[in-house]
């Protein structure tokens, strides 16, 4: 197969935006994460609270710097292989992605300096208000950036003047259609994806025999997280579906596998090869009419199927099918894992029921995993719109070669997995070294607010270390 500089270019998006994703969701989750375990140390003054509350500003210190490094190299694409489309309709995108600078982004970093290194020289109570500014600012990020995207899935609020989209409502740009929908579906997988991350660690840690009470108080907090927000995201994401079927009904015909519309309902597929030449799903396992109650929540509402679109209008089914189910699968497996942490917690087995420990471990990376596969689902069932039904994703492409995208496509591959290889690593040995117990200030070192050690803030990630080494000593070596 013979790829042109659209498919090397759509590649190249695809690779940096599904490393990009996973450190702001990261972010989104564990800022305020953080913030409750800060507010908690307040109200209540006990130390494992603050103690958890340094262990994870260490994580979240270097999932916020990746976030920041992906998400320029992201940008810059913008205008090296897309600028066709920012010509045509970077009058909305551009301004939205404005928006997310001047508010969400300048009010992260300027409180992220206080948050990570303002321990020693500021209040509680202002120490406290910076680090939920900084929970606030990921929430403001996540707010302009749906804006923007689901704009492109369901474009309101504009009108076209020589060749160029012109806003002509910016409420109905900001909260076009599928907007409320979508920012919902994503904040939520965001903090679920962070509780698992956080359960996973602290099951792991239990596993290995480790007692300490903030690792439990670590599991017990995000499990309570999970219980509640797992069986919200159902709720959230079949609104979402409806809202698909009534904007985007190509994109959830391919979500299906559907090809004929039905006259008495349509089935719901759990298994099959969507073929896109022949028309069909190859291998299908249906239950009749479940599909029409799934998503019309009616025994014979009409679904259209993909033959009723042009060729040219049908997203990849074999692609959107599977994501979609990859999605819907691990979403299956956080509820039992909910289900069952509440079961547990009841009896009082929660801390020592390995099995439901090693569950938890294997469940760690599943929210972003899931959130990765919606999120090809959302993109892919786009297809072949950049902007739905207003823009081809063939005419957005800039004028590039196809050697020159694929040579960029191939250094980004090589210096991605270099250097975001490195931080994966260096969370990892984060999350390997745990939550632990209450560590002594070094000599001659402030202790802010109490006997916590803090991080020396000579150099700028020196808030992200803090002993991954298991032989470092003081606060100069914990980078």
């Amino acid at each position: 197969m013979t790829l042109t500089a659209l498919d090397l270019a759509r590649i190249q998006f695809a690779f940096t935006v599904s490393f990009h994703i996973v450190f702001p969701a990261l972010s989104i989750g564990l800022a305020s994460f953080i913030a409750v375990l800060e507010g908690l140390w307040l109200k209540t003054g006990r130390q494992v609270y603050l103690d958890l509350c340094r262990f994870w500003s260490k994580v979240f210190a270097v999932g916020f710097a990746m976030g920041v490094v992906s998400g320029l190299v992201m940008s810059y694409q913008f205008g090296t292989n897309w600028s066709a489309f920012s010509n045509f309709a970077g009058s909305i995108t551009g301004p939205l992605l404005t928006y997310e600078v001047l508010t969400a982004f300048f009010l992260e970093a300027g409180f992220l300096g206080i948050m990570l290194f303002g321990w020693n020289r500021v209040g509680r109570r202002a120490h406290f208000a910076a680090t939920v500014m900084v929970a606030v600012g990921t929430l403001v990020s996540t707010f302009w950036i749906l804006a923007s995207n689901s704009w492109m899935q369901t474009p309101a609020g504009f009108t076209i003047a020589d060749g160029r989209v012109v806003p002509v409502d910016w409420w109905a740009v900001i909260f076009n259609p599928s907007f409320p929908y979508r920012l919902a579906h994503m904040t939520l997988s965001a903090f679920i994806a962070t509780s698992l991350l956080v359960a996973g660690c602290a099951a792991w840690h239990l596993l290995r025999g480790t007692r300490a009470e903030g690792v439990r108080i670590s599991l017990s907090m995000a499990l309570g997280i999970l219980l509640v927000l797992a069986p919200l995201q159902v709720f959230v994401g079949d609104l979402h579906g409806l809202n698909t079927l009534r904007h985007q009904p190509a994109k959830l015909a391919a979500m299906e596998g559907l090809w004929e519309s039905g006259p008495d309902g349509v089935p719901f597929t759990v298994f099959g090869i969507p073929d896109m030449e022949a028309e069909t799903t190859r291998y299908a396992l249906e239950i009749p009419r479940l599909g029409s109650v799934i998503l019309t929540h009616s025994w014979n509402g009409q679904v259209r199927g993909l033959k009723a679109f042009p060729k040219a209008d049908r997203p990849d089914a074999l692609i959107v099918f599977w994501s979609f189910r990859v999605m819907v699968g691990l979403g299956l497996l956080m509820l039992a894992m909910a289900g069952a942490s509440w079961v547990l917690r009841r009896r009082g087995a929660l801390f020592e029921t390995r099995w439901f420990l090693r569950f938890a471990v294997l469940m760690s990376p599943a929210g972003f995993i899931a959130m990765l596969a919606g999120w090809f689902t959302t993109e892919v069932g786009r297809q072949p719109w950049v902007v739905y039904g207003v823009m081809r994703t063939a005419d957005a492409v800039s004028p590039v070669t196809r050697q020159a995208v694929g040579v960029s496509l191939m250094i980004f591959v090589v210096v991605y997995f270099l250097v975001f290889g490195t931080g994966m690593y260096y969370l990892l040995r984060l999350l390997r070294k745990g939550p632990g117990t209450h560590e002594p200030t070094p000599s001659g070192q402030k202790e802010p607010f109490g006997p916590w050690v803090t991080w020396s803030g000579r150099r700028p990630l020196s808030g992200a270390g803090g002993g991954v080494e298991d032989d470092s000593e003081g606060g100069e070596g914990h980078v």
